[in-house]
């Protein structure tokens, strides 16, 4: 799979280049500068094309410059066709270098508000009613990728906002970390979870970059959920907790893993009457789910589809039954949400970074 989308991101990458190469030759100022010679035109742009892919590259990272670069020969593209198709509805002919120019435009109004969409986080609410006798306000965390976006003292001052909510239970559902975690950023972000006032405490579920954070850091097997252990928090794999004899709390292994067990397992001899929260890192088990007895499902990975407007690819691909948001299923609520944070590149466009607040109270 892997090697299929580098293989795809290196093709778009080239010809994005080409396209973009020559577009930018078509500019008023590069066509003065080169005079009548094609070649050095093309030169010109080819240099002011990898000028901005560099200096991307090096202000954030490669894959930035590569969303960038790709992204901005898209609205290339399309305000193209777009002009070609109002000069022949008008009658009328457009400079060569007015669809470049409104692309500019374009690309710089997406990649800013996309990065602003990131690495600022909202709070985003939801409000559940149920028939069993419980009332609670649940605040979940997902997909802080830590080293990413947030480091660690970033981490605990989203952590800091979340208390000042008054949340009753704190949920983080997987991706807390990944490859690129630092040590150090680990320990501070755990020290946070465990410093909060919170009644019910936190609890934690992996997702599937979790455990690249003890390989690519030389740590042994475990380091992670005996940090968090240590802090205070209750780490979930494959298990259903009782809280004060009132609701359940069940946290899934991430899909991912060989050997997790099926839902209805996990609930096998609860009790129905009791309100169950299933923490769900993907969210791509909704049938099954939705059978068993649980009645909220909350789920992160998506990153709410991260770009738009690809952001519907992995419920188009069958890879998630659902990219962000709340839908209800057979009575069971799921709710996804787009994460705190972000993984491989610094733009989140068509969503934006966020914790979650759930509260349920009884129907009346």
């Amino acid at each position: 799979m892997w090697r299929i989308i580098i293989s795809g991101a290196a093709v778009m990458l080239i010809a994005a280049a080409a396209y973009l190469t020559v577009c930018v030759g078509r500019f008023g100022g590069i066509r003065r500068l080169a005079g009548e010679k094609a070649g050095r035109r093309y030169g010109i742009a080819f240099l002011a094309v990898a000028a901005v892919f560099g200096c991307v590259a090096l202000a954030l990272s490669f894959f930035d410059a590569v969303v960038v670069l790709v992204g901005t020969a898209a609205l290339f593209l399309a305000c193209g066709i777009v002009l070609r198709i109002a000069a022949r509805v008008s009658g009328k002919e457009f400079a060569g270098s007015r669809a470049g120019w409104i692309a500019l435009f374009l690309a710089a109004v997406y990649f800013v508000t996309g990065y602003v969409c990131l690495h600022h986080v909202w709070q985003t609410d939801y409000a559940l009613t149920t028939a069993k006798d419980v009332s609670l306000k649940i605040a979940v965390v997902s997909d802080s990728h830590l080293g990413n976006a947030l480091d660690g003292d970033g981490f605990a001052q989203q952590m800091r906002r979340i208390e000042a909510q008054e949340p009753d239970i704190v949920l983080i559902a997987g991706d807390f970390v990944d490859d690129k975690s630092e040590p150090e950023d680990v320990r501070k972000a755990c020290a946070a979870l465990g410093a909060m006032d919170v009644r019910y405490g936190v609890w934690y579920a992996y997702g599937n970059h979790d455990r690249s954070y003890e390989s690519a850091n030389g740590l042994a097997a475990g380091e992670l959920e005996r940090t968090l252990q240590s802090s205070g928090v209750r780490v979930l794999r494959d298990e259903t907790a009782l809280v004060d004899d009132r609701f359940y709390v069940v946290g899934r292994e991430d899909r991912n893993r060989s050997g997790r067990k099926p839902i209805g397992a996990l609930l096998d001899g609860v009790d129905t009457e009791k309100y169950i929260i299933v923490i769900d890192h993907q969210p791509n088990d909704y049938a099954n789910e939705a059978a068993s007895a649980a009645d909220l499902v909350v789920s992160g990975h998506t990153h709410g589809g991260q770009l738009f407007p690809i952001n519907k690819a992995g419920e188009w691909l069958g890879m998630n039954d659902r990219t962000y948001g709340r839908e209800t299923r057979d009575g069971t609520d799921f709710i996804v949400t787009s994460g705190i944070s972000c993984w491989g590149i610094q733009f989140k466009t068509g969503t934006r970074s966020e914790y979650v607040i759930i509260t349920v109270s009884r129907e009346r």
